[in-house]
């Protein structure tokens, strides 16, 4: 018995939705090293407003010293709106690769039903194998016990008898 079509049709569609997660998860991941590239360019422009503070300090710009304190205040403003993103972000990617696992399980347990089927039918076939192997041996066995009883029984048929008259007086 071959492994039925309703089987290889369950692994198909698990190794489709495992690809979708894999699609999504792969998305969310991407997602989320976005979000904390934002921040890493935050901190840096941070630094870059306290830097130009600091030089205004020395220098005496006004101007300096307020693009930096403005972007200082800025950056912590982009701090502030991405760390509750990435958090969400970061729950997303877990919630995603929980569900990825669990498809890859699922397509994983398709594959062993199918494999066990396929072995189930290898012993089956090869159990049929050596029983038609056994019968042709026994139909030779058989055939030959066959063959020599005729013989034997036209060899004392045409074989003369010692006890025939006919035979002796010659």
């Amino acid at each position: 018995m071959a492994v039925s079509r309703g089987l290889r049709r369950l692994l198909r569609i698990r190794e489709l939705e495992e690809e979708q997660n894999r699609l999504a998860l792969e998305s969310a991941v991407g997602e989320l090293h976005r979000l904390e590239h934002a921040l890493v360019m935050t901190a840096e422009r941070n630094r870059e407003g306290r830097r130009l503070v600091a030089a205004s300090t020395k220098t005496g710009e006004l101007v300096d010293r307020l693009a930096g304190l403005q972007e200082t205040r800025a950056a912590e403003h982009h701090s502030q709106v991405l760390a509750p993103r990435i958090a969400s972000a970061e729950t997303n990617v877990s919630a995603l690769r929980r569900e990825f696992l669990i498809k890859r399980v699922e397509r994983r347990q398709a594959e062993t039903l199918i494999r066990e089927d396929e072995a189930k039918d290898a012993v089956e076939e090869s159990r049929r194998s050596q029983q038609a192997i056994d019968d042709w041996h026994r139909m030779q066995l058989h055939r030959t016990e066959g063959e020599a009883q005729r013989v034997s029984s036209a060899v004392s048929k045409t074989a003369p008898e010692e006890s025939d008259p006919q035979i002796n007086e010659t």
